[in-house]
Order: C-alpha cells, then sequence, then structure tokens
C-alpha cells in the first residue's frame, strides 16, 4: 500500500467514526423510551470496555478473562472515594484507572511469563481472588455493597436521577475516546511492536522488539480504560457490591463482543457490543426469569458460527467485499 493510499484509509477511518458519533448522538432525540436509552448506554459502554480489553488481548495477543477485577477496582475507588471523603467521582475515576494501571503491572510482572491457557486461567484466578478479597472487606462495604448517596442532579458529583442523557453523552465520549486512542496507537510504534509480540514474540525479540514491556504498556493501558468504565457503571447504577461488579460474567463481557466482531480491529468491539448487548438486554426484558441463560446460549451460538464462518470476525464480511471489489 502506497503512503497516499494508507494516509487516505487514516482519514477515511477517522471521518467514519466522526460521523458514527453524530449519528447516535442524535438518537435520543428520537427515543422517548427510558428502557431503550438504557440499552443504548450499556452498548456504549461495553463498546468502550471491549476496545479496553482489546488493546490487551487482540492487539498484543494476551487473552485476559480477569478484567472484571479491573472494572471492579474502577467501580470500588471512585465509589470509596465519594462516600468516605466526598471526592467528586471524575476525580475517582482517574484515580481508579491508575490503581487498575499498577495492579495490572504487578499482574503482568508475575503473569507475563505464562503462555497461552496457562495465562488465561492465571488471569481467571487473579479476578477472583479479588473477588473474595472484597466480599470480605468490611470498610469497603463487603457483601452488603455501597449504596451511593441520593442527592439533586448534579454534574460535580456526575448524579443524575431523573435524566439518563447525561449518562448516555459521557459514555458515548468514552467510547469515542477509546477508540480514539486505538486508532491513534494502531500505527505507532506500539501497535506495530503489539502485533508482532502477537504473531510471534521469539521472533519480535529478535528483531529488537522489547516484548515484555510492549505487554506491560498494553495491560496498563487496557486496565486504565476498563477501570474508568468500571467508575462510569458505579455511577450509573448507584450501587455497588462485589457481584455487581466483579464476577467472571464481567470478563465475558468485555471479551466477547471483540471476538464476535473481529479480535485485534479497530470496529470489531464495537460492532461486536452493537449485536451482543442488545440482545442480552432484550432476552431478559422478554424471556424475564425463564429466559435466564437463554443469551449465554445464543452467545455461544454465535461465536460457534463465527469460528467456523469468520474466524477474522464480523468485520472481515467487510474487508472481503472490499477486497473483492478490488
Amino acid at each position: 500500500m502506497s503512503t497516499a493510499s494508507f494516509t487516505s484509509r487514516r482519514k477515511r477511518q477517522l471521518a467514519i467514526a466522526a460521523v458514527l458519533v453524530v449519528l447516535v448522538g442524535l438518537l435520543p432525540f428520537g427515543i422517548k423510551d427510558v428502557y431503550t436509552l438504557n440499552i443504548l448506554i450499556l452498548m456504549l459502554m461495553y463498546a468502550a470496555l471491549s476496545q479496553s480489553w482489546n488493546i490487551l488481548g487482540g492487539y498484543c495477543g494476551q487473552l485476559s478473562l480477569g478484567h472484571a477485577l479491573f472494572f471492579g477496582l474502577g467501580a470500588y475507588t471512585s465509589t470509596l472515594l465519594y462516600t468516605k471523603a466526598g471526592i467528586p467521582p471524575w476525580f475517582g475515576m482517574i484515580a481508579g484507572g491508575l490503581i487498575a494501571a499498577a495492579i495490572a503491572l504487578i499482574v503482568g510482572k508475575a503473569c507475563f511469563r505464562l503462555a497461552g491457557h496457562y495465562y488465561v486461567i492465571a488471569t481467571i484466578v487473579i479476578a477472583e481472588t479479588g473477588l473474595l478479597l472484597f466480599h470480605n472487606w468490611e470498610w469497603a462495604g463487603a457483601a452488603t455493597g455501597i449504596e451511593l448517596p441520593f442527592g439533586s442532579d448534579s454534574w460535580l458529583y456526575f448524579r443524575f436521577a431523573r435524566d439518563k442523557l447525561p449518562y448516555f453523552y459521557f459514555v458515548l465520549v468514552f467510547a469515542a475516546i477509546t477508540w480514539l486512542v486505538t486508532w491513534k496507537i494502531e500505527n505507532s510504534k506500539w501497535g506495530y511492536w503489539w502485533r508482532a509480540v502477537k504473531d510471534n514474540p521469539e521472533a519480535a525479540e529478535s528483531l529488537g522488539v522489547q516484548v515484555f514491556n510492549s505487554k506491560m504498556a498494553a495491560a496498563a493501558l487496557s486496565a486504565f480504560f476498563t477501570a474508568v468504565g468500571g467508575a462510569f457503571y458505579a455511577q450509573f447504577v448507584a450501587y455497588i457490591d462485589p457481584e455487581s461488579v466483579m464476577t467472571f460474567q464481567f470478563s465475558l463481557l468485555m471479551a466477547l463482543p471483540a471476538v464476535l466482531g473481529g479480535i485485534g480491529t479497530l470496529w470489531g468491539p464495537a460492532l461486536g457490543a452493537a449485536i451482543l448487548i442488545p440482545l442480552t438486554e432484550l432476552t431478559r426484558a422478554y424471556m424475564g426469569g425463564s429466559g435466564r441463560g437463554i443469551d449465554l446460549i445464543v452467545y455461544g451460538c454465535l461465536i460457534m458460527l463465527i469460528a467456523l464462518a469468520r474466524p477474522d470476525g464480523l468485520v472481515g464480511l467487510f474487508t472481503r467485499r472490499k477486497r473483492s471489489a478490488a
């Protein structure tokens, strides 16, 4: 690909993203149903979280199923600073992100020497350990959890009981930022290093790539954004406990959209979230208690179909059409 066509493609990606952000931003003006708006908020949140997971799991090839730990750290840090010290959640989001990034570096130092399924298992074990610790940490509410205080709507304390639109636009910006950061990094030195590490770490190291440092950078960035998402979720639901922010389900819901849409791609996580999250919420709404677990069955069927028909994810449908047209 020539330099001119490469630059053109990058600009086109940015333009498409800008148009999509504007179009999605206009959706609430045509939606009067609070439930539908709630689905859109969750869809955007998981698009951002899946893009965050994709930085480590998709581009760097370190498949983590323990990202619920970072999500929970963000939620708890923001909530505890707010309820114990009166610090606005905006600062709690940053603090939670930094703490999660630091924990990711500690975990990475211990686990990045593991390969393949051993690393995946280690991330699950560490996340479950965190879940048990918070279950028994009395100062942080233990199993009872923490309820955020009610009050008048406030941007300072990011608290809106009557109007969900502020949450919608915040998470839209959050999803756009995670995409933009990924877009910026994808063709930077780090982006090329991550893909080299994913494809063949030994060959990459022989060519001068700092494999360990590359993994650590990806882990810290991924954990930071995941924790910001957790802090947002805590404000959105106004109540957290270990089961509501740190269970394995969250790790799974961060990974699945990227796998369905296209792991290691710019558009895959958003496309996967746009399909999976509404499907989950609508299944729960229309099937009630009798439909519990149906969404997981549907997930499994979708993943199997994609693995068989399009191993590169749904994004592969569009890239193949472009190649055929060319």
